[in-house]
């Protein structure tokens, strides 16, 4: 039996990359899982596909996660359809880079909305199924930078660092309804997100990480499956880095 048997979970941004990794991951151990992406498209079917090969109920929905109605609207349904919310992964997330000099307010807003609204938008639609469900683990997708800062991603930053003070106070909100928060700070993370940036950008990054190579996407979600699994049925209010020693 999988650590997940029997649980649902939810996913945001899901289609591809650590999203996705945590989805499969999830899937393998036995949970259902609803995952979310602005569009439906054919990568996203293509990850159902995969999802379901493990032989477990899934279902994608088209979702604006900074829209809120929108969001309330999709956990409704998505709690309709599957009974249950046992696990949310708020991972839906962008980038707008650029030095603070340079840097548009359209820029700062995009990333504040989808990285940090989003994750209010979903937490506050899924606290009341969880609250009575006495029971439920929410898992926020920050990063290194949340907690160290990086030139020309003050609003990433800004952003990533504002869901670990979301996640710990979530976690002192709601544990006494049996709800655990946490968070993830990944590092430098192979992903169409990093494989984006010029070859000079990715070696200088690989240069700063004692293990002296990047993580993959399969690695943040088995500390992800951690969080969600009862392994770590103690564990809340805790951001746990994924970044091989780069942020010691």
């Amino acid at each position: 039996m999988g650590l997940l048997e029997g649980k649902v979970a939810l996913i945001t941004g899901a289609a591809k990359g650590i999203g996705k990794a945590i989805a499969l991951k999830f899937a393998e151990e036995g949970a259902d899982i609803a995952f979310t992406d602005l569009v439906i498209n054919d990568i996203a079917l293509q990850t159902l596909e995969q999802i379901r090969s493990f032989g477990h109920k899934a279902e994608a929905y088209a979702s604006n996660a900074a829209d809120f109605p929108q969001t309330h609207q999709t956990v409704e349904q998505i709690h309709k359809e599957f009974g249950k919310i046992d696990i949310l992964v708020n991972n839906a997330g962008i980038t707008k880079d650029a030095l603070m000099l340079r840097m548009g307010e359209d820029q700062w807003d995009a990333v504040i909305t989808v990285n940090l609204k989003s994750a209010f938008n979903f937490i506050h639609a899924i606290t009341p199924i969880m609250a009575r469900q006495r029971a439920g683990s929410i898992i926020n997708m920050s990063s290194v930078v949340g907690e160290c800062g990086n030139a020309g991603q003050c609003n990433y930053s800004a952003s990533k660092a504002g869901l670990i003070g979301l996640t710990k106070s979530i976690a002192k909100e709601m544990g006494a309804r049996g709800i655990r928060a946490n968070a993830i700070a990944p590092g430098f993370i192979i992903s169409d997100m990093t494989e984006a940036l010029p070859q000079e950008v990715r070696e200088a990054w690989v240069k700063t990480i004692p293990l002296k190579r990047g993580g993959t996407v399969e690695e943040v979600a088995k500390v992800a499956l951690f969080l969600g699994s009862d392994l770590s049925s103690y564990v809340s209010g805790q951001v746990i880095s994924c970044c091989g020693a780069m942020n010691c």
